[in-house]
């Protein structure tokens, strides 16, 4: 932890936000049309102090997706209050606050929706990614996981996948990495949070992979991604948990933002890979009989293929990769 005593002698910056709320929801799924199940935040002072907190179950009126992750079954959420029912305390928590989580476009996006669905539109215009921020300060964490930022701060994870404690183990990790980031004069790195203005339910049973954001094509421009630091442990094995430095490859629509379900394999610390090849480890796509390149290249390599759904569950705990980094093999004399 960082001392109190070296940021109370540092100017603290006049540029930084006068508030923080530290959010985590937990959902039933990670697609345009899942809910929120339960939410929590944490309202911090200008120097990340603690000053309340708040929890509450939320019915999505639907089925709750992951009981084995949340722990949140259809019986438990049948008497909690709607979204709508619970905006206006969740507004009041969020208000003039600028948003901090983990992996934060996620958390944005789902509150987002969720306020459009109740007609309203969430009073916070900031957000703050403490997966970002690590990276600002140039942590040395093996991955950007939740529990290794957690880890590196001495902060004690008591129920992973509970709003309420993962909400507290942010903000116990999010005070010294903030005044860290005030002692090195790090810009902290804070982005808008765009309101939706209209939402609509229908159709009942979207179509896997929409994604109106993208326009009328399906073409979308490549993004530079930082090299893997893992060596390639070889292909994926069916009951067997991934490995950092596996190489994956996507096809075809998925119904979770392409850009987002890249970023968290990243973070798992796999390698995306942008064509299938012989040293593939896994190809995702939801429609592996189509005729893609990637997808015949994968039949024909014998490369493992998995669904969307199946990869989402695989990347919740993802295996450390081996330390050692193979050898190159000797030059023949």
């Amino acid at each position: 932890m960082l001392d109190d005593r070296t940021t109370a002698a540092t100017a603290w910056p006049a540029s930084y936000p006068q508030g923080y709320a530290v959010v985590d929801v937990e959902t039933t799924g990670l697609a345009r049309d899942d809910r929120i199940v339960s939410a929590a935040v944490y309202r911090l002072d200008a120097r990340g102090n603690v000053e309340d907190h708040w929890y509450t179950l939320v019915n999505p009126e639907r089925d709750p997706g992951p009981v084995w992750i949340h722990g949140l079954t259809k019986d438990v959420l049948a008497g909690a209050p709607l979204f709508g029912d619970i905006a206006g305390e969740f507004s009041e928590r969020l208000d003039g606050r600028v948003l901090v989580a983990h992996n934060a476009v996620f958390d944005w996006s789902m509150i987002a929706r969720e306020y459009a669905r109740a007609e309203r539109t969430a009073p916070t215009r900031q957000r703050l990614c403490t997966i970002a921020l690590s990276k600002e300060l140039r942590l040395p964490l093996p991955n950007h996981k939740l529990e290794s930022l957690a880890a590196h701060f001495g902060v004690v994870q008591q129920r992973a996948h509970h709003a309420l404690d993962d909400a507290r183990v942010l903000a116990e990790a999010f005070r010294p990495s903030l005044h860290t980031a005030a002692r090195d004069g790090v810009r902290l790195p804070l982005l808008e949070c765009r309101p939706l203005t209209e939402w609509s339910d229908s159709p009942a049973t979207p179509r896997v992979g929409y994604q109106p954001s993208y326009g009328q094509g399906s073409w979308r421009p490549s993004r530079k991604r930082p090299p893997c630091p893992f060596p390639n442990p070889g292909r994926y094995e069916v009951g067997k948990p991934l490995l950092q430095g596996m190489r994956v490859a996507f096809s075809g629509d998925t119904s979770v933002d392409r850009e987002l379900l890249e970023d968290r394999a990243i973070e798992a610390g796999l390698h995306v890979a942008t064509s299938v090849s012989r040293v593939t480890s896994l190809l995702v796509t939801n429609d592996p009989e189509a005729a893609t390149s990637k997808t015949v290249k994968a039949k024909s390599y014998g490369t493992p293929v998995v669904d969307e759904g199946a990869f989402t569950q695989l990347l919740r705990d993802v295996a450390p990769a081996t330390t050692s980094v193979p050898a190159p093999a000797p030059a023949s004399e």
